[in-house]
């Protein structure tokens, strides 16, 4: 019985993988992303990420791959995750509500030509959207990591990777691959084969 649904939930896996890899159009907006984030990169700019959650993992572990290294030692890259201050995180939830929290901050951190990326498996997150609001007065350009629909960010605008499922675990596991897909070609474009 157990082995039965382990293999299910692989092959689940597997078919939304294979739904992503087969979709040329989402596959091209993969690369504007990658494209989007080193001009920003190349120009002085942060990449900010966000997400809830299993996102938040997401957005804290993709933004490591940015500032730390990823596939070699290189320079790091101007890139954070905005969930990481608990101190701010809960002073701002409590004071001026949760749905504030990314908005707040990206106000006093984000520049006009910087990204936010917004990770969020329903597209919906209330704290996502107040932060693209603001993104929309600074002139910061949004990628939204979603699943099918894109839910309210789709609406915001910007550049939208929706995974095409509606399994919570599924979309997750696709926006890890895509986000280390793009950091992938972001550094391999900013520094071919750097050598330290």
């Amino acid at each position: 019985m157990e082995i039965n649904r382990i293999k299910e939930a692989i092959g689940q896996s597997i078919a939304v993988k294979q739904a992503v890899l087969s979709d040329e159009e989402l596959m091209s907006r993969v690369g504007r992303a990658a494209q989007m984030i080193e001009a920003t990169l190349r120009a002085g700019g942060k990449i900010h990420f966000c997400g809830n959650g299993g996102s938040a993992a997401d957005a804290q572990h993709l933004a490591a791959e940015l500032s730390g290294r990823f596939y070699f030692d290189r320079p790091p890259l101007n890139a954070e995750a905005l969930h990481c201050n608990s101190s701010y995180l809960t002073a701002v939830g409590n004071d001026y509500g949760y749905d504030q929290v990314f908005a707040r901050l990206l106000r006093g951190t984000a520049r006009q030509g910087d990204v936010l990326v917004g990770i969020s498996t329903s597209g919906n997150s209330a704290n996502i959207v107040e932060a693209y609001k603001v993104c929309r007065e600074l002139g910061v350009q949004t990628i939204s990591l979603t699943g099918a629909t894109g839910g309210k960010m789709k609406e915001m605008g910007g550049l939208l990777l929706n995974v095409p499922s509606t399994d919570t675990p599924r979309i997750q596991e696709c926006h890890i691959m895509l986000g280390h897909i793009i950091c992938e070609l972001v550094e391999k474009s900013l520094f071919g084969e750097w050598k330290q």
